[in-house]
């Protein structure tokens, strides 16, 4: 599942080096406050005027990335040196992912950031795999308004996810865990816990 892709341009190890531009202090004020309000898990408007052109900036940037072939520093500033994300990789902001030492992103992975996603060292990602941290209201006028909340994902050290694997907003995955391919998570994983399925159940435990 995670081989390595044969077109070696694709696989790029992050440099940053660089200094981020990305930072929530750059923007207005009223963008911050909407940023805040998102990364701290209380509703916020995702049509916000400001919010969204800094979404749009960094949906230019991830476009750009995926076109050239070369990892973006200012796009991804929270990156360890010894990671790998193979192209094309999907962002929301880019600026709310870390991941820790020698994590393995394959191929057409979308991690969409509107909160904090966190990946610990040495964990692979399979080709597709989808982690999400925003979630719309029940009530359709309230969606329709572009009231969104988002909750963080954590995901630890060792873990393997399987190609095609769906993280929902907020799970919490403990360390060498596996996700088998094509599971929904919707709830969170102990360490050396086996699951599959969807919704994802536990298989064994390692």
């Amino acid at each position: 599942m995670n081989q390595t892709p044969s077109i070696k341009p694709s696989l790029k190890k992050i440099n940053k080096t660089a200094a981020s531009t990305n930072s929530p202090s750059e923007v207005s004020a009223n963008q911050i406050t909407e940023y805040s309000k998102m990364l701290s898990g209380q509703p916020y408007h995702c049509l916000d005027a400001e919010l969204n052109h800094f979404w749009r900036r960094q949906q230019v940037r991830n476009r750009q990335m995926n076109l050239t072939g070369n990892i973006d520093p200012q796009l991804l500033p929270h990156v360890a040196k010894s990671a790998f994300i193979t192209l094309p990789f999907n962002i929301s902001y880019g600026i709310n992912i870390k991941l820790a030492d020698r994590v393995f992103i394959n191929a057409n992975v979308t991690l969409h950031d509107n909160a904090v996603i966190t990946i610990g060292s040495q964990t692979m990602l399979g080709p597709n795999v989808q982690v999400y941290t925003a979630s719309h209201p029940l009530d359709a006028d309230e969606r329709c308004r572009g009231v969104e909340t988002a909750k963080a994902v954590n995901i630890g050290n060792k873990v393997w996810i399987g190609g095609g694997a769906i993280i929902l907003p907020g799970v919490n995955i403990g360390d060498e865990a596996v996700i088998g391919a094509g599971s929904v998570v919707t709830k969170d994983v102990k360490a050396k816990q086996v699951v599959a399925g969807n919704p994802a159940k536990v298989i064994k435990v390692l």
